[in-house]
């Protein structure tokens, strides 16, 4: 671990100086239950919307689905153009590690949409952290290392970021947080081999991971949201 990196705070209790926005979908009156999900790069918290419908199930109870909206700003592999994303990408290395204070600000973030969510009433127990591709990386910094109990953390599309760190850093809530990990075996973004690697990571660490792959690109897909619908019904019933 560098200096630059051990520096870097994640302050999960503390409210940030900028609130994400965010879209709200619920499924019922008085939800309560909640999901945070964290788009991917150069999406928006619209890009999962239309998915809901499909991941609810008979008897469900009511869920309020929370969509962020990265921050935009250059993204260094693009040409510096300005796009929604969670923290700066500045090169393709496999090692991920990347714009360290952009990293810690996301999280801190996001962890203000959960404690926003226990405001309103929903317990963290009844909470559960979701991402795609970079949002993943995200959702699996923030979800490991909550001071309070989860209900689960989805990490689809993604990859692990300061791994070692977070290892020593997670906290003692969540040590063995049930984990949906699926990954698409022809993705040419992020490779099949790095979801593989998240869900290994997680199962060393002691958590229950349902480790998924599909015949697909960098996406979801039906046979994916099937899975994953069952998944939250374990969760969440």
């Amino acid at each position: 671990m560098n200096t630059q990196e051990s520096a870097i705070a994640f302050e999960l209790d503390r409210k940030p100086d900028q609130a994400l926005e965010t879209v709200e979908l619920t499924t019922g009156s008085s939800p309560t239950a909640a999901v945070v999900w964290l788009h991917g790069l150069g999406a928006d918290g619209h890009d999962f919307e239309p998915i809901v419908p499909h991941l609810l199930w008979q008897g469900a109870p009511a869920i309020r689905f929370v969509f962020p909206h990265a921050p935009i700003r250059p993204v260094t592999i693009n040409a510096g153009m300005k796009m929604r994303a969670w923290y700066d990408i500045v090169n393709f290395s496999l090692s991920r590690e990347h714009d360290q204070k952009g990293i810690a600000k996301s999280v801190n973030q996001a962890a203000a949409l959960i404690a926003r969510e226990r405001e309103r009433g929903i317990a963290s127990d009844r909470i559960i952290v979701a991402g795609f591709s970079q949002g993943g990386a995200i959702a699996l910094q923030l979800a490991l290392r909550y001071p309070e109990r989860l209900a689960g953390l989805v990490a689809l599309s993604t990859y692990l970021l300061m791994e070692q760190r977070l290892q020593q850093e997670q906290h003692e809530a969540n040590k063995d947080l049930p984990v949906f990990v699926g990954h698409g075996v022809s993705d040419p973004v992020v490779p099949w081999f790095l979801g593989e690697q998240v869900a290994g990571y997680l199962r060393r660490m002691g958590h229950d991971v349902e480790w998924h792959s599909y015949p697909m690109l960098h996406a979801v897909c039906p046979q994916e949201i099937a899975a994953l619908s069952a998944w939250l019904r374990k969760c969440l019933t």
